[in-house]
């Protein structure tokens, strides 16, 4: 192993984390965020100096037929290395911005780390998508080439004539075949980039409005998530699988950064439809150790009540939206291991979570990671609260971890980063001991009878009834109370969508809520959901503005209960 003094100075950091992985008041007062200099490129820095005669595997892949791919450490250098120098030969380089459009295979991994290698930026992109938002992000980002799948190619015709087009297993008039860059050089292309450079742009998710555009440095996102491999507990030689579309920042999170600065496998399972058994099957046969996923995941997995742990399984998490208590007692009466919760951003790194050996309470995401302070605002008086808006300082000292801005926004930059704090629209409480407990966006919650109600609590309370998968609260506007609480709901496979469930639902939420929080209406509804799994609230919220005053007619109301309306 041959590592720079860049990157023998992010290794200590490293080292430090990983020796103080149980204990999270010795990490957070000894850990400081490395000093990298200047110029550092981690994909050269920190992977290749690993990476090099290391013959340990860094990447499997399994797919659905059975069929698999794995590459080791070194083989992923020297390949990367030829994207590299192949991508340069086609007149890329230093700041162009590259698309990348490809599910979870081996070359979306060796052009990851190509596009680093050679100062580019790359712009991970949802296969969902379609032709006009691709458009759409072209034009803002100011693309200069696609890589993108045979199946998805298509959809790149007509759109800017001046894109480098480039294909996997894609066979068009005017792209160029990705496998060529297996005859290029696999020496180091050489590349100098400063700390400061863009090396990778995320569209949000757009949970709320117009999907903002994500900068992350060679320092910000490479170095920043330290924190991430911490919360997560991977360490040397581990296998980690986190289920995960690129696309979305999580995937860069846990499938690219933090496992390899383990120095762990990342572990991937590709399939069509999602199968739990099958899902649990993998675990186990993979030797996962650490694993990760989504609450929709979590869920369906209790659904289907597969009870059994998959033998290798060590650290459990979950991410993209706070996970409800319930799951967690769940998973932990079955499986003998609790699913840790964590909070970060597609601005943010991982920067609070409940890290390894620390026993959970019941619906805390954890206290603030190691590097990371973290303050609750008062959104009306700015006065630091114990309950309020999830903020990090940015002074004295800006946080290695937070986004330069959105690009080309400076206006939404300034919305977000004021007053020497980044705001992250998140509402959190703080108890005693310094736990974090999530209560919802600020967009979301919202005031019933005067009374303020938080979508997360009302829907946690509402997946303990059996008849409810998912739930999606939004407030209802009502003359008299201002809002009333309405559920849609996504029910379980058992339940009928009918009178007697939402009877049931109901007065389920009358026996377990307090009057202003109670679910007063439900209807079953298919939650509309971001590329990364968020419910979008805000549709749910526009449906019912868009119906105050009237009654929708496929909704159930308590009055339509003899009994439940008092």
């Amino acid at each position: 192993m041959t590592l720079s003094p860049a990157g023998l100075a992010f290794r200590a950091a490293r080292d430090l984390l990983l020796e103080t992985a149980a204990d999270l008041e010795a990490a957070r007062a000894a850990f400081v965020w490395p000093d990298v200099g200047e110029h550092f490129n981690w994909a050269v820095d920190w992977f290749d100096g690993i990476a090099e005669g290391n013959d340990h595997t860094a990447l499997r892949i399994v797919e659905e037929d059975g069929r698999e791919a794995s590459v080791t450490f070194d083989e992923l250098r020297r390949q990367s290395n030829r994207v590299a120098n192949w991508l340069i030969a086609l007149g890329l380089g230093h700041g162009d911005r590259v698309m990348l459009m490809l599910d979870n295979r081996l070359e979306l991994w060796q052009a990851m780390l190509a596009i680093m290698k050679i100062g580019a930026v790359m712009l991970p992109t949802s296969v969902v998508l379609g032709r006009d938002e691709l458009a759409e992000r072209i034009e803002r980002a100011g693309i200069r080439a696609v890589i993108a799948d045979r199946a998805d190619a298509a959809k790149f015709d007509d759109l800017d004539p001046t894109l480098v087009r480039i294909g996997v297993g894609a066979d068009r008039p005017g792209w160029r075949d990705f496998d060529d860059a297996g005859a290029a050089s696999d020496d180091a292309p050489g590349i100098v980039t400063r700390s400061t450079d863009a090396s990778i742009i995320y569209f949000t998710s757009g949970t709320t409005s117009r999907p903002k555009m994500v900068e992350h440095t060679h320092l910000t996102y490479p170095v920043g998530h330290l924190s991430t491999m911490y919360w997560i507990g991977v360490r040397p030689g581990d296998v980690h699988m986190t289920i995960s579309a690129p696309g979305w920042g999580k995937h860069a999170w846990s499938l690219f950064f933090a496992p390899w600065i383990a120095e762990a496998t990342v572990f991937v399972y590709n399939y069509s439809r999602f199968d739990p058994v099958a899902l649990v099957d993998q675990l186990d046969r993979g030797g996962v150790t650490t694993f990760c996923a989504p609450p929709t995941v979590w869920r369906m997995l209790i659904q289907a009540s597969l009870e059994k742990r998959p033998r290798a399984l060590r650290e459990l998490l979950s991410a993209g939206e706070p996970l409800n208590p319930e799951v967690i007692a769940t998973i932990e009466g079955w499986w003998g291991v609790q699913i840790r919760d964590g909070y970060g951003q597609t601005e943010l790194t991982a920067v609070i979570g409940n890290t390894p050996g620390v026993r959970l309470k019941p619906g805390s995401m954890g206290r603030p990671l190691p590097g990371n302070d973290i303050v609750l605002i008062d959104p009306v008086t700015g006065e630091e609260t114990d309950e309020g808006e999830i903020c990090l300082p940015t002074t004295p000292v800006r946080p290695v971890n937070l986004t330069p801005g959105y690009v080309g926004e400076p206006d939404r930059t300034a919305k977000v980063e004021h007053d020497g704090l980044f705001h992250t629209s998140d509402v959190a409480t703080r108890d005693t001991d310094g736990f974090l407990t999530f209560v919802g966006r600020t967009d979301d919650v919202f005031k019933a009878s005067d009374f303020k109600v938080s979508p997360f609590e009302v829907e946690s309370i509402l997946l303990t009834h059996p008849a409810v998968a998912e739930a999606g609260v939004v407030g209802a506007p009502d003359d008299v109370r201002l809002n009333v609480v309405k559920a849609y709901v996504h029910l379980s496979a058992s339940a009928s969508a009918d009178a007697e469930t939402a009877r049931s639902i109901l007065a389920h939420a009358r026996e377990h809520m307090p009057p202003y929080m109670r679910v007063r209406r439900v209807e079953f509804f298919e939650l509309p959901k971001t590329i990364s799994g968020k419910i979008r609230r805000v549709e749910l919220r526009e449906r019912e503005i868009e119906r105050a005053g009237s009654r929708i007619e496929t909704e159930f109301r308590e009055s339509d209960f003899r009994g439940l309306k008092r």
